[in-house]
């Protein structure tokens, strides 16, 4: 019978950048950015990175991979300095910034599973209990003073394999941002260097995010009022850094991964264009973006209507947020850490979507999102601007065509990206055998990464109630 307690905590460690290095005894502090500070309050960024040794001893794991693991891990802070600090709230400070000190590490858990099968489900794309991934990711110990930017837990299966479990402050670190720290702790770790190529090297220059209008600010003083109103008056601490509190995880939810192959999105790519075809004469049609993410979000979207069993006129909200950096003017390098991501979201009408050409009607939704998104980015001055309205105005005057607000429709956001390229993170001992984005169990995401197993495909993973996933994956 397998242990109740799923993992044993084997040790409770922090990770600093080398002391030795004249580097790491200076002080460094970036203060937060507006595309930063809508996120301040969210739930962490977790994600579980499973590999697959079947032959991996305790021995082998103490004496030769942790080791590693650590080392390494302390040379990549040594380059990504912030992220070994806490985002802190100086007196003196009209809003938070990320801080550096001295003595400054990571929160670092070793546990060894009880529970050998977990990594199965953790490993595989199949139908399992949503709360297998918990004991797998750290916690990020928040107070009202200060919260880490990153902790990790990296958890040994015996003869299956280990895990790295994150959880990252997302307003420290957007999805680009986290991933190519783990890419850089990967290189230095697989190549026993201290040395990273440049594109692993990170930015954090703050200087192309000019705010002369203050509107960081002005956001900031938003969510404070917002927050005292929804706590009744009662919100005594205004600068408080502590998250808002998790969604619980629905009783009987499950995980599930689905791959798209290269030929899957074909085939729907010239479904789509065949109901186009049937719908319009092409030449006066607008175009549609088609895309391997518009195709495999509209057709998981449709699905997610259908298995929800939503009535004709119901209404369901989906979202994504697209990647600013190359796209503002000036760009800023593409190695940049930190957010920089502007975010959109549109209504669909259940009806229109169950129809059997309801891909095409969500395909051209989600079309139009993305190009208005991409052409709304530039200058950076008119992005933070156009965000501002989203962000500050909403209510004023619902900004239906960037952010709809539709309280009864449920909002499907998108975690993640095909071009992260999460499964080149390895170590040294293999590609991950699968990269799962734990929180979405916590926002009802959709998370998306490039395909494991087919070059060109696209996978996406969600957590739904076991009976809608039954339906969803039928």
């Amino acid at each position: 019978m397998a242990s109740t307690i799923p993992v044993k905590v084997v040790e409770v460690c922090q990770v600093s950048p080398p002391y030795e290095s004249p580097c790491s005894a200076v002080e460094v502090s970036l203060p937060l950015t507006f595309f930063d500070i809508v996120w301040l309050k969210f739930h962490p960024l977790e994600h579980i990175f499973s590999y697959e040794l079947t032959d991996l001893t305790p021995t082998v794991f103490n004496s030769e991979i942790l080791p590693k693991l650590k080392n390494s891990l302390s040379l990549t802070l040594l380059r990504f300095l912030p992220v070994a600090g806490n985002i802190t709230w100086p007196s003196q400070s009209a809003k938070p910034i990320i801080l550096y000190t001295p003595q400054d590490g990571v929160s670092l858990t070793v546990a060894e599973s009880n529970n050998a099968a977990d990594f199965d489900d953790l490993s595989s794309n199949e139908m399992h209990d949503a709360i297998v991934s918990h004991p797998y990711v750290p916690s990020l110990s928040a107070s009202d003073e200060k919260v880490p930017v990153l902790a990790l837990q990296i958890t040994l299966f015996p003869n299956k394999g280990f895990s790295i479990g994150c959880a990252a402050h997302h307003a420290a670190l957007d999805g680009k941002s986290f991933n190519l720290f783990m890419k850089a702790w990967a290189h230095l770790c697989k190549n026993s260097s201290c040395l990273l190529p440049a594109e692993l090297i990170p930015f954090f220059d703050r200087t192309a995010f000019q705010d002369p209008e203050g509107i960081d600010i002005e956001c900031l003083n938003s969510r404070s009022s917002s927050m005292n109103q929804a706590d009744g008056g009662s919100d005594s601490n205004a600068r408080s850094l502590k998250p808002f509190p998790p969604t619980e995880v629905e009783p009987n939810s499950v995980r599930a991964t689905f791959n798209f192959s290269r030929e899957d999105i074909k085939k729907l790519r010239e479904r789509i264009l065949s109901q186009l075809d049937k719908v319009s004469d092409r030449k006066d049609a607008e175009p549609i973006h088609l895309s391997s993410f518009a195709i495999t979000l509209s057709y998981a979207l449709v699905c997610l209507v259908k298995a929800r069993g939503l009535k004709s006129d119901e209404k369901m909200m989906f979202g994504f947020a697209a990647d600013c950096r190359a796209r503002l003017d000036p760009p800023i390098p593409t190695n940049y850490s930190g957010n920089c991501i502007s975010f959109c979201a549109d209504v669909l009408i259940a009806g229109p979507a169950m129809q059997d050409d309801g891909i095409l009607f969500v395909a051209r939704k989600v079309g139009i999102e993305f190009m208005d998104l991409y052409s709304y980015l530039i200058p950076v001055s008119e992005l933070i601007k156009g965000i501002e309205k989203t962000t500050l105005e909403v209510e004023k005057d619902k900004v239906e065509k960037r952010m709809p607000n539709d309280q009864d429709a449920p909002l499907v956001g998108v975690a993640g990206s095909a071009r992260f390229e999460v499964y080149g993170v390895d170590f040294g001992w293999g590609r991950p055998k699968n990269v799962e984005v734990t929180s979405i169990d916590r926002t009802g995401a959709i998370s998306m990464a490039e395909s494991k197993a087919d070059s060109g495909g696209v996978e996406i993973g969600l957590v739904l109630k076991k009976d809608v996933m039954g339906i969803f994956k039928n």
